[in-house]
């Protein structure tokens, strides 16, 4: 069969990881539901059938996509076994979050992003984007229970919150000043949290 849109394939292994690649360039810049499979393949530079060779469903390149982003998106929990910064340190951090490399600027926040142009809440991309916001909150919440403040709970939900509300307003208003604006307001919370239970964390 002859493709409609000629794909200059490049051989040898790697393929899954230039379709991924292709996939966050695509998705970051235009959106899920305005990428088709056949110009992920183009710019990807693989054949249709090796994509779906990879990836038998949009859907599974999505879940893979998201998957791709969790563990440079999510809190790292402390570590006795390793040097790790403050708990104050770590909370702030979040706000300081660099997107991975993609010519394309970042929009907000991919999981947000992805729940709104997936609204069905049984869909496989907008459950997992439910359970990355959860765990979010959750490994907040563990890093100011370390900290030692009284509410936890409250605090990593609190700074989840502001960090999806300058995620939200930074796409609408397609700027980057929201982030910093919300890492001064999550210092103001840390700061009083902490205040609360004794001198500040270096």
């Amino acid at each position: 069969m002859t493709e409609s849109h000629p794909v200059r394939r490049r051989h040898g292994r790697g393929a899954r990881e230039r379709i991924l690649k292709a996939a966050t360039e695509l998705f970051t810049a235009q959106g899920i539901n305005a990428t088709g499979m056949a110009q992920l393949s183009t710019v990807a530079e693989v054949s249709k059938r090796t994509l779906y060779t990879h990836f038998p469903s949009k859907d599974e390149l999505i879940g893979a996509y998201l998957q791709s982003l969790v563990d440079d998106l999510l809190p790292v929990p402390p570590s006795p076994a390793l040097p790790t910064p403050s708990p104050r340190e770590q909370l702030l951090a979040v706000f300081d979050w660099k997107p991975p490399e993609t010519t394309a600027p970042l929009r907000g926040c991919p999981f947000l992003n992805v729940s709104v142009e997936v609204p069905d809440p049984g869909h496989s991309a907008h459950q997992l984007a439910a359970v990355y916001k959860r765990e979010f909150a959750r490994r907040l919440t563990d890093i100011a229970r370390q900290a030692g403040v009284a509410d936890p709970e409250t605090l990593g939900e609190h700074l989840a919150l502001l960090f999806d509300g300058a995620a939200a307003r930074g796409t609408a208003l397609n700027s980057s000043h929201t982030a910093a604006c919300a890492r001064s307001i999550a210092e103001s919370l840390v700061d009083a949290a902490l205040a609360e239970v004794g001198p500040a964390s270096p």
